[in-house]
């Protein structure tokens, strides 16, 4: 029976609209046209589809479908009111089921972003139980870097190590210090050559320290490996100062 004469159609007849729109996937889209190639009332619908695709797709985007008649009755060539609804609904569906799709993407990937540290320290096990634990990405960094400056004050006996890579955007820089107690709250300061000061990071120091060679604890004992970053190059940075939020200078290191 004719389609038009208002009786039920076959589901193939229902994606006429998003086929007209590509949002069909591939194998949608190649069940479709097989279907089209049979069905003189697809192609009719196709050919008053034709340049309609904005018009659907805008209306895809708007709240209820109140508004579908009355855009509807400025156009020349159009489908009926109800097919033109039956349209509407079914882009909005699909939009609303690759919207839902992407989100699910995005947030499987931001599981596994998040996770995969965490995954690696727990492969290790943990440090109270004697077992090695895995090395944090900043720790990894400074010791895949090449070119470090270390320097240890005489009045602070603080210690720190700068490790420095040049980028197309400045200079990526990984700290570790040493030998530091707590609690302090502290920043990585870029001194540049032209006299320009750039804080780079900065931390809380915990109560026990970091880098305590004489230190009970294996936690304390750990130096602390935080990165950085300052948009000069190598050969634009003088030196490096690790200050607290108080002002006072831990340790120099030139660079």
């Amino acid at each position: 029976m004719n389609p038009s004469q208002g009786s039920s159609v076959p589901s193939e007849h229902e994606t006429v609209g998003a086929y007209a729109l590509g949002i069909l996937d591939d194998a949608e889209a190649t069940a479709f046209e097989a279907h089209l190639a049979g069905c003189e009332w697809c192609a009719q619908q196709l050919d008053e589809l034709a340049g309609m695709e904005p018009m659907l797709a805008a209306l895809a985007d708007l709240p209820g479908s109140g508004s579908t008649p009355a855009i509807g009755e400025s156009l020349s060539a159009r489908p009926s009111p109800r097919l033109a609804e039956k349209l509407v609904d079914e882009v909005a569906e699909r939009r609303a089921q690759k919207r839902r799709r992407g989100f699910y993407m995005v947030a499987a990937a931001a599981a596994l972003i998040i996770a995969g540290p965490l995954a690696a320290m727990a492969v290790g096990g943990g440090s109270d139980g004697g077992e090695q634990v895995a090395a944090t990405p900043a720790q990894a960094t400074f010791r895949s870097m090449t070119e470090k400056k270390s320097a240890t004050d005489a009045s602070t006996h603080v210690s720190a190590t700068v490790g420095m890579a040049s980028k197309d955007w400045g200079t990526q820089a990984v700290l570790e210090l040493k030998n530091v107690k707590g609690p302090l709250k502290c920043s990585l300061v870029l001194v540049a050559k032209n006299g320009q000061r750039v804080t780079m990071s900065s931390w809380s120091v915990p109560d026990w320290g970091y880098g305590l060679p004489q230190a009970t604890s294996e936690k304390a004992k750990k130096p602390l490996y935080i990165g950085g970053a300052a948009a000069f190059q190598p050969n634009e940075i003088d030196h490096f100062e690790v200050v607290t939020f108080e002002g006072k200078k831990l340790v120099q290191v030139q660079a």
